[in-house]
């Protein structure tokens, strides 16, 4: 099966701080699955390293207060392309990120406060008929194929 996966938590240096979210459990998917790798910020053509975002009211800010969310859903529809060109149907994506979060995003106060949400490319691909997991249910996902 082809699965959609953050970048970063293939351990590609893409996170807002130029460092990465490897994750063993997801890399081990490798062995059964091919891994097919998304940023959604990078395919936006923001920089790396880069101020960090969060979501407020709908709307994606960094931290110095720029509105991207034109940027945000420009990765989004190129998230989206990959995963039908590519033919995913399900996604494991970085929890808590303003692109990839699904259930629970940081608040937008830039304090690690979260609340319920869901990234923007995360919220797309859902819209999309996409299957979203974040990372710590990288383990179960036999339950979902």
């Amino acid at each position: 099966m082809k699965i959609l996966v953050s970048a970063c938590l293939l351990g590609e240096n893409c996170k807002y701080n130029g460092g990465n979210n490897k994750n063993e459990k997801v890399l081990a998917l490798a062995k059964e699955h091919t891994l097919i790798p998304v940023c959604p910020e990078c395919f936006a053509g923001l920089t790396i390293p880069r101020v960090p975002s969060e979501i407020k009211d709908g709307k994606v800010f960094s931290k110095d207060g720029k509105d991207l969310t034109e940027e945000f859903n420009d990765g989004a529809e190129k998230a989206l392309y990959v995963a039908e060109e590519s033919g995913c149907q399900i996604a494991i994506l970085k929890e808590r990120s303003p692109s990839c979060g699904f259930g629970i995003i940081y608040d937008g106060s830039f304090t690690g406060k979260t609340v319920a949400g869901n990234g923007i490319a995360a919220q797309l691909l859902y819209d999309n008929g996409i299957t979203i997991l974040g990372e710590s249910k990288a383990d179960k996902i036999g339950d979902y194929i």
